[in-house]
């Protein structure tokens, strides 16, 4: 089906020849991608037979501008008091906690092994995929080498070029197999090819870790990311405070304090009661917004979903989102 899904892409014009040169740059995609191919044999270690397999597949992709770049939700929202109503949507909600309860047993099995409170797996599965829906989908190794050959990110999207490289090199998935958005993320949880290769995992012991139509592997993946990341299973990820009108708002931000420094500043619960009476945590502060707008205390799992998207408002939907399917479940 994937093969099928490759040819129509061909046949579409999304992938053209490599004979196409970008302007902001001397030479040609082919010549660039030649380039890609004596790097990954002297500097990778990767095997002549399979170079000379992959590369002739690899083709220049056309980009559509509006996608060609990588634009935080704040840029496209406004703000949080816009963008959270409008990505956590009563539909959305509802679809997360059916999703969770159908793989409800697949969910606990996982979460035990990982240490990750499912309701957190179903949040950041749902907003990456809308729970696995097919989207516009693309052969990576094509998108990565036509990203890099712009030039705009170049560095990134070669790294992205070489685990792809990697992953093919080091298991039974074709080209066509690795299928990714303009972006470089592939699968349900849109997971980069560098993440693929330290977190992907086997979630159903059928000897291959498929983000792209095994939810028990797509699970599986995204705990072993924030496991690796630091995530605690015995913590929850933060909560909305108020903060006083003269609040120093250089304070925000990576510093990390414990409850009862942050109270002597003037902190409080958002229903405007004491803070938790704990000396055993040291937490953040975010306001994306500024000091007008929403104020958090953020604890280490916050900071695990950042290493997965460094993006405060997709980080806040899904902690959100991970609160609603808990309180509509009841736990």
């Amino acid at each position: 089906m994937k093969s099928t899904f490759f040819i129509f892409l061909l046949a579409s014009g999304l992938i053209c020849s490599a004979a196409v040169a970008d302007e902001s740059r001397q030479g040609s995609f082919a010549e660039y991608l030649e380039g890609l191919k004596r790097e990954a044999a002297e500097q990778h270690g990767m095997r002549q037979e399979s170079l000379a397999t992959i590369f002739p597949q690899i083709k220049q992709f056309r980009l559509a501008k509006s996608q060609d770049e990588d634009v935080p939700e704040s840029t496209v929202a406004g703000s949080l008091e816009l963008y959270l109503p409008d990505t956590l949507s009563d539909a959305l909600v509802s679809e997360a906690r059916f999703q969770y309860q159908g793989h409800n047993e697949t969910l606990n099995r996982i979460g035990e092994l990982y240490g990750v409170q499912p309701r957190f797996i179903v949040a950041l599965w749902g907003l990456e995929s809308r729970f696995g829906r097919p989207s516009a989908a693309y052969p990576v190794l094509s998108v990565t080498a036509s990203q890099a050959y712009k030039g705009k990110q170049e560095a990134f999207f070669k790294e992205q070029f070489f685990a792809a490289l990697q992953i093919l090199d080091s298991s039974s998935w074709q080209v066509d197999d690795l299928l990714a958005g303009v972006d470089g993320r592939m699968g349900q949880p849109r997971m980069l090819p560098e993440y693929y290769l330290d977190f992907a995992k086997d979630g159903d012991d059928d000897g291959k870790a498929d983000i792209w139509t095994n939810p028990s592997d797509v699970f599986a993946s995204i705990a072993s990311f924030l496991k690796k990341s630091g995530w605690r299973e015995d913590e929850t990820w933060g909560r909305q405070v108020k903060i006083p009108a003269d609040f120093d708002e250089s304070l925000a931000g990576g510093i990390k304090r414990g409850f009862a420094e942050w109270q002597a500043l003037g902190v409080r619960r958002f229903d405007g009661s004491d803070l938790p009476a704990r000396n055993d945590m040291q937490v953040s502060m975010v306001m994306p917004d500024g000091p007008k707008g929403r104020v958090y205390l953020v604890y280490d799992n916050y900071l695990a979903l950042k290493k997965w998207r460094d993006d405060d408002y997709f980080a806040l939907a899904l902690v959100h989102l991970s609160d609603r399917i808990k309180f509509q479940l009841g736990e």
